[in-house]
């Protein structure tokens, strides 16, 4: 074949995959909306209020891409989806992103065709208890009946734990974090095995928080963070770095109260660079000069999004922990904005 040809078949290719990966932003410009997958219902990350806005930790990153590519944090529609459902409604276009702690697995990056655009929770897979078993370890769960959600990483972790350990159990399938509550508390299950954050958030919405306690053992990585199809680099790099931006903003001291003073005023030029008052990142994504000072105004920084909704403060009460900053000794770290 002749030079030429293959350099035109190669120009073609690249092409093609140019149009491809700038699909999903030109398709959430022109319909004027984000369409974002999340969980059907997850206090402190994911759920309707009484007025039916949804709000939460994952629901803030949402709220923060529709800003910083429609200037509109309110231009969302919220997709509730399942641990079975949230790939097939991803991989189908159903969804432009997916931000339902889901965790970062190499065969889900890999074998599912899915780019994970960053981490925005460190997380680990835990166990809640009645009080009343009378058990202080998971290790004591031998024989226990075991809520579990298909379709998610929990069940593999929690095979893998019972069988180094010895100890047998009974799973309980579930497919919603309604239905593990519902039968966690009819007595269905002697324990409840998810995401530590989960638990904490199931907890809270308990009449009687206190008679339930969180066993020591984490017994698994998972990192949680947004997710967009393979092939759409573009607007990977818009969740990814939108993402970055809430993180950045915080550990740059750039917050909700001071913003637009900071983006008149800093002799910072990270800072300037971050808030659009300087050079063009912006449309090296295709977006506005400011679509970041739009994302941070949407819900506030990262430390914001996290106190608002499921920091020590609240009824999830979770501290910072491995999701502090990383200058506070947790592992968030932004690449730097040039």
């Amino acid at each position: 074949m002749k030079k030429s040809v293959i350099l035109g078949a190669l120009t073609v290719a690249g092409l093609s995959a140019s149009a491809a990966a700038a699909a999903t932003l030109d398709d959430v410009k022109e319909r004027g909306t984000l369409n974002c997958g999340v969980a059907t219902g997850l206090a402190g990350f994911a759920a309707p209020d009484a007025n039916g806005e949804w709000t939460g930790f994952d629901v803030a990153v949402c709220r923060a891409v529709a800003a910083a590519v429609l200037g509109d944090a309110t231009a969302v529609e919220f997709v509730p989806t399942t641990g079975k459902t949230r790939f097939t409604a991803l991989a189908s276009g159903e969804i432009d992103m997916l931000a339902r702690n889901t965790t970062w697995t190499f065969s889900r990056d890999t074998d599912l065709k899915f780019d994970f655009t960053g981490v925005n929770y460190y997380d680990g897979q835990g166990f809640m208890v009645p009080k009343s078993l009378g058990v202080s370890s998971a290790k004591d769960l031998d024989g226990a009946t075991v809520c579990i959600q298909t379709g998610t990483t929990t069940e593999l972790n929690l095979a893998d734990f019972f069988r180094a350990n010895n100890i047998s159990y009974e799973p309980v399938p579930i497919e919603t974090n309604a239905e593990a509550i519902q039968q966690y508390s009819a007595g269905a299950c002697d324990a409840y095995t998810t995401d530590a954050s989960g638990l904490a958030s199931s907890r809270a919405t308990f009449e009687t928080p206190g008679d339930h306690i969180l066993l020591p053992e984490i017994i698994s990585k998972e990192p949680l963070g947004p997710l967009v199809r393979h092939g759409d680099n573009e607007w990977g790099d818009v969740v990814r770095w939108t993402l970055n931006a809430l993180i950045a903003a915080e550990e740059l001291g750039v917050s909700s109260a001071n913003i637009n003073e900071m983006a008149e005023s800093t002799t910072n030029p990270e800072v300037a660079r971050l808030l659009g008052t300087e050079g063009d990142l912006g449309s090296m994504i295709g977006l506005n000069a400011d679509w970041a000072k739009s994302a941070i105004m949407a819900s506030g920084n990262y430390g914001e999004i996290f106190a608002k909704n499921i920091g020590e403060e609240t009824p999830i009460g979770l501290a910072r922990g491995l999701n502090a900053q990383w200058t506070n000794g947790g592992l968030l770290y932004s690449p730097p904005f040039r």
